[in-house]
């Protein structure tokens, strides 16, 4: 197997829950070029949240790294993607929007820290990283997908709200995002901690992004015109 082929292993997830999360808006999907710009923005802050968690980790552990300063800088990175760009756009027109865009901005992010990951792994063996990249593909890339939908909805609320109450709902959303990020990273220390990863809170996640979704929809005008 060549590394063309190891980086379509390594590229293709991401792309698989893209169109997952963006085949759900199915009133009003958003522009490609749109969903392409965040998806890519996504990947590049990619760069300088690498460099900022590489100079903090330079004086503290790797633990603290996973459970502190990863889930906070990354969240922080994806949210301000999407809202200081589409967010403040004539394309952000529904609720259900703020999740298709964090989706993008997580599953950017995704795509180059899963490059990284298992070209690394493919410096021990070519098993290793593919056993990286079938863990990844299905926990850890759309796993950033979740962590931002949890302000990627925040914000497709507060869009509609009054301004005087969206700083709360979007430091709700935010909060959320960096607190289940946190958990998947302490989870993943252990072999008991995966199992609950995988058994407990992974499916919790997708339920709680799924009720999202759909009360997402359910606000939605076109859904309304529809009726």
């Amino acid at each position: 197997m060549d590394t063309g082929t190891l980086l379509i292993i390594a590229i293709a997830p991401a792309i698989f829950w893209l169109w997952y999360f963006y085949q759900k808006d199915r009133y009003e999907p958003e522009p490609l070029a749109w969903i392409a710009t965040i998806y890519f923005l996504g990947a590049f802050v990619t760069i300088p949240v690498a460099f900022i968690e590489g100079t903090i980790g330079l004086f503290t552990g790797d633990f603290l790294i996973a459970i502190l300063v990863a889930p906070v800088v990354e969240e922080y990175a994806k949210f301000s993607i999407v809202k200081r760009t589409v967010y403040r756009s004539a394309e952000f027109d529904e609720p259900v929007d703020g999740i298709v865009y964090a989706a993008a901005a997580g599953l950017g992010f995704a795509t180059l820290e899963n490059i990284i990951y298992i070209f690394s792994s493919y410096e021990t063996s070519m098993v290793f990283a593919l056993q990286t990249g079938v863990i990844r593909a299905l926990l850890s890339v759309p796993g950033h997908a979740l962590f931002s939908g949890m302000w990627g909805y925040a914000l497709g609320q507060a869009k509609f709200m009054p301004r005087s109450r969206r700083g709360r709902v979007i430091a709700g959303g935010l909060i959320l995002a960096i607190v289940m990020h946190a958990v998947f990273n302490i989870l993943l220390f252990d072999d008991i901690g995966v199992a609950v990863l995988v058994l407990l809170i992974t499916p919790f996640m997708w339920w709680l992004i799924h009720r999202r979704i759909r009360t997402s929809l359910s606000q939605s005008v076109y859904n309304d015109d529809e009726k």
